[in-house]
């Protein structure tokens, strides 16, 4: 048995953690635009039709308000599908399914039914796709009571968080960042199984909290190193699980570092960021040396042009300058 880490890009931890769970539950299964003959449209899926049938691997109609339903249909009689929405700006035409159907059933339902649907969908932007492709919009989703909301920032969540949202009986929803799927990192074989309850810090440091997710976390990483060469030690929290967030690890980082920057994405206003912050003002104001500061995405539909795109999302220069003005306000 090998057991030396294997390298691995985020894109093949989505397809091997797919295929596992279809080769361990006959009741599992794929549905979605292009997830057969093309492949999917990230190359998620590519290969899984030749090797499942379409029986397991079904490609759709272009109608998300309608295979999401299916899906959901599908999860209510006790099979295990597995969803993917193209984008998750085309998502909104899924919402009621989402929210009235798979969010409720249980609650309606006294706990006579579960949904137990995951439903895959890329969000994010940095890939030039133009506003129609490249909104984040996890934290609406994140406002919603019946779902679990999780978002994989690393090769090892990528291939793990899939099995995790398969076992639990209710409606999880997986947002996988677009520009992620390139990325590339060593797998550990002895690591078989993630949480999907909890944060995790991905650097300790004792100056400054930098709370973020997604496509956002190798960017405070970054940020992380320049801020070291500045004598500045900055604390790196990957929250991976937007509802239920985790807030007690945010709030016992901030109580080690006494000041917090907050990257999101999405858009500042009822965002992610803005839960974050009212939290820590509502239970923790007196570990607070300073202002929290959020760094979110410009409030513009993501522009297509590569250099209005990059001004628009939160990059490392932006993280490394709020940081560093709450440790050093002068």
């Amino acid at each position: 048995m090998n057991t030396s880490p294997m390298k691995m890009t985020y894109r093949e931890a989505c397809r091997q953690a797919i295929r596992e769970a279809l080769l361990s539950d006959p009741r599992s299964f794929v549905m979605g635009e292009d997830v057969g003959k093309y492949g999917g449209c990230y190359a998620v899926t590519k290969g899984l039709l030749e090797e499942f049938g379409p029986d397991r691997i079904r490609d759709t109609p272009l109608a998300e308000n309608g295979f999401v339903g299916a899906g959901i249909g599908a999860a209510l009689t006790g099979l295990r599908p597995i969803v993917e929405i193209m984008t998750c700006n085309f998502s909104m035409l899924a919402l009621d399914q989402i929210m009235n159907n798979a969010a409720t059933l249980s609650h309606m339902s006294g706990g006579q039914f579960a949904v137990p649907v995951v439903i895959r969908m890329a969000t994010g932007g940095g890939r030039q796709l133009a506003a129609q492709h490249s909104h984040s919009l996890e934290g609406w989703y994140a406002h919603i009571p019946g779902l679990r909301v999780l978002a994989p920032a690393t090769v090892e969540d990528a291939r793990h968080m899939l099995a995790a949202a398969l076992a639990d009986p209710n409606p999880v929803l997986l947002f996988e960042h677009v520009v992620l799927y390139n990325a590339e990192d060593d797998i550990d074989p002895a690591v078989t199984a993630v949480d999907i309850e909890h944060a995790r810090r991905r650097r300790a440091g004792s100056d400054v909290s930098l709370v973020t997710y997604g496509n956002s976390l190798p960017k405070c990483l970054a940020a992380a190193d320049a801020l070291a060469v500045e004598g500045i030690s900055a604390d790196v929290i990957d929250l991976r699980v937007l509802r239920p967030l985790d807030t007690a690890t945010v709030i016992e980082s901030v109580a080690r570092t006494h000041r917090c920057v907050i990257v999101d994405e999405g858009w500042k206003s009822g965002s992610i960021s803005a839960e974050i912050s009212a939290r820590l003002a509502e239970d923790a104001l007196h570990e607070l040396d300073a202002p929290v500061r959020r760094v979110c995405g410009r409030e513009v539909p993501v522009p297509y042009a590569a250099q209005m795109e990059e001004a628009s999302l939160p990059q490392v220069g932006d993280i490394v300058a709020a940081a560093r003005g709450l440790v050093n306000p002068g």
